[in-house]
This record gives structure tokens, sequence and C-alpha cells, in this order.
């Protein structure tokens, strides 16, 4: 069977919503990365591009940027929404396209502008009645199993009864580890004269205690400190076949393999382990195998049952530093765990493995593994 390679894979920095990137629409960021990863490759040609994205409110964002990136005309692209999987189901589409033969060069990734987002509002049901704004659209036809994604890691948390100390831990150690990581330059591209994230900071658990609760009880509740910032970012990276891969003179890191799984709307949190479980299953690979971990942190609680569930060793997940000291594009989130994973696979070789991992509304659980070159 054919197989799927990662070439070349770029981000912008992440910025908070309303900061840097405030004037900027999605779809120029994804042009960013486009550009970064088309001039790390020396490319014959794109046969298409695929971008992730949740916020834009309509319209087809990939094809918009990869005009703006100046590829040629006739390179078609199209948007997906699986809201937070999307960057990573991104991915995982373009490596099924080139296994089977459909293509050689594939540009995917995730793109999003919380800043930019438009205001959503309902159509008025009778003329002349004002329009109905709205945050969220359903994510399932059942309003008693579609919980606000904050809520519903609230409960995780009072249902495990993993305390609010612990993930304040947990989010002062994500902020330690990006604010010390040496390596980041290497993935990013910059944007605007900014070429580092733009939230990650010293954090100390003196001044996450002082935060109020966002969500659930005293004792387990979320605070802005255990929860990702929203955010505006992209990320990109380029899928390739076998053929374009042997004449890569750059890294070549080979995609194992992608899983996309449902569980309880309810509980949307701990999808991604049924995604992970079943690409474990489906690879014979083990938990102990994988040398570096990416599990999006939108949330601490949900990282650390993510990881508790999958047995993984915490060290060896988001070891520069995860979403709680980055930030949270919608979109583009998955993507950037991908970006992370290529980069230090690259780096170390020897066959090492990778895995990324994300949940979104509704249920949803994606996951990617890679392996570096031996």
């Amino acid at each position: 069977m054919a197989d799927a390679w990662i070439i070349a894979a770029k981000r912008t920095p992440v910025m908070p919503k309303g900061g840097a990137f405030n004037d900027i629409p999605a779809s120029s960021l994804g042009a960013a990365v486009i550009n970064a990863v088309c001039g790390d490759a020396d490319l014959p040609h794109v046969d298409q591009v695929i971008f992730g994205n949740a916020l834009y409110g309509g319209g087809n964002p990939a094809r918009v940027a990869a005009l703006e990136a100046g590829l040629d005309e006739a390179t078609p692209a199209f948007s997906l929404d699986t809201q937070c999987c999307s960057g990573l189901d991104a991915i995982s589409l373009a490596a099924s396209r080139v296994r089977a033969g459909d293509a050689d060069v594939i540009i995917c990734g995730g793109l999003e502008s919380y800043s930019r987002a438009p205001i959503r509002q309902h159509r008025p049901l009778k003329a002349g009645d004002p329009p109905v704004a709205y945050d969220r659209p359903p994510f399932t036809p059942w309003l008693d199993r579609d919980p606000d994604m904050l809520d519903a890691a609230a409960a995780l948390a009072e249902a495990r009864a993993v305390s609010r100390a612990d993930q304040d831990a947990y989010a002062v150690e994500s902020h330690r580890r990006a604010s010390t990581d040496t390596e980041v330059a290497r993935e990013i591209t910059p944007v605007a004269g900014h070429d580092r994230d733009g939230f990650t900071r010293t954090l100390s658990i003196k001044a996450c205690a002082r935060l109020p609760v966002l969500a659930g009880t005293s004792a387990h509740g979320l605070s802005a400190a255990t929860t990702a910032v929203e955010a505006d970012a992209a990320a990109a990276l380029l899928v390739v076949s076998d053929r374009i891969a042997s004449t890569s003179a750059g890294p070549r890191i080979q995609i194992l393999g992608a899983e996309a799984a449902g569980f309880d709307p309810s509980q949307p949190a701990l999808a991604p382990v049924v995604a992970v479980r079943n690409l474990l299953a489906r690879t014979g690979v083990s938990a102990a195998d994988i040398a570096y971990v990416e599990i999006m942190e939108a949330f601490a609680v949900q990282a650390m049952a993510c990881i508790d569930d999958l047995g993984f060793d915490p060290t060896c997940v988001n070891q520069r530093g995860g979403a709680l000291a980055r930030g949270h594009p919608i979109g583009a989130s998955g993507a950037i765990l991908a970006v992370r994973l290529f980069h230090d696979l690259a780096a170390r070789g020897g066959g090492a493995l990778g895995l990324a991992a994300i949940a979104a509304a509704g249920g949803l659980g994606s996951a990617l593994m890679m392996r570096a070159q031996p």
C-alpha cells in the first residue's frame, strides 16, 4: 500500500483574540503558512489545498488563502468544519487522498481568527422581528446532551474529583515548559513582525489561586488559567506521495494512521480517548512506544483525563508546553499539534513515533500518528 509523508510544516505564532492579529483575516494567516511550507520544499505542483476552519461563517477560506498565497488558480481548495478537530481531520483527509493515488501533493492544516469571526445571528421567524444573536450553534439535536465545552469540562472535573489545585499545577507546568522552549522558532513563520506565541508567560500557583472560578465548584472548578484562551493562528503541512517524498532533500515524516471517533456528546473531552485507542489497536502500537504525544489542552482537566485514561507517561506529553500556554485557535489547533510533532520527530529521527489527539464539541475526537525516518 502507498504511504503518505509530511515533508514540510509551519505555523504562525498563536495570538490571543483581540491581540496582535486582531486586524488579520483567517485567510491571510492561512496564506502565510502556505507560502512558508512551499518555501521549505521544491514542489513541481500542488494538487489541492484542504484547511479546517470553525468560525468563518460561510464561504471557502481555504480557497481564499490559496489564491492570496499565489497558488495557481487551477489548484482546487476546500474548507472543512469539525470544530476543534478540523485541522487534524484535514491532515487525515489529505493522507487518505494521497494513499489512494488521487493526489501527489496536498497542502493541509487549519486557519482561524477569533478576532475577525463574524457576529452570529438567527434570522427572525416573523417579518419585522429583530434577529436573535447566538454564540454557538447546536452540536446535537438534544439540548440536554449539548453542553457548552466549559460546562462539560467542569462536570468532568467534578465527576473525577480533579481538584482546582491539581488543574492549576498542570497549567503552571504547561507555561513553564513553553517559556523555556528553545526550539519553537523552527516551527513558526513570522507574521506582522511577530515570531513568538503571544500568551506564554511565567505563571505561578499563587496567581492561579487568585483567579475567579469560571465554571464548577470552588474545589474542582475551572479558571482562566486552566482554560485555553481564544486565539488566532494558522498551520499548514505538505502531505505528499512516495514519489514526491523520495525526491525531497529535507525531512520526511511518515503518516502511520489517523482516526476519527464519536463519543457521548455530553462528555466531549473524552472522545480523543476512543480515537487514540482505536488508532493504537489498528497500528499495533502501545502507549509506551510513543516518544512524543501532543494532546490538545483546551482545558487542563480534559488533557489530564486523556493522559490518565490512555496511560501515557506525562513527561512525554506536550513536552514543550501546550495550548494552555499558547491559546486555542479552534480550526487550527489540531494542525498546530501536528506541526510540532513534525519538527520534534525530524530532529530526533531513529524511527521515533509521535501522536496528536484533540476533542471537539458534539462528542468528536481525532488522532494522528507519525513516524520519523530510521
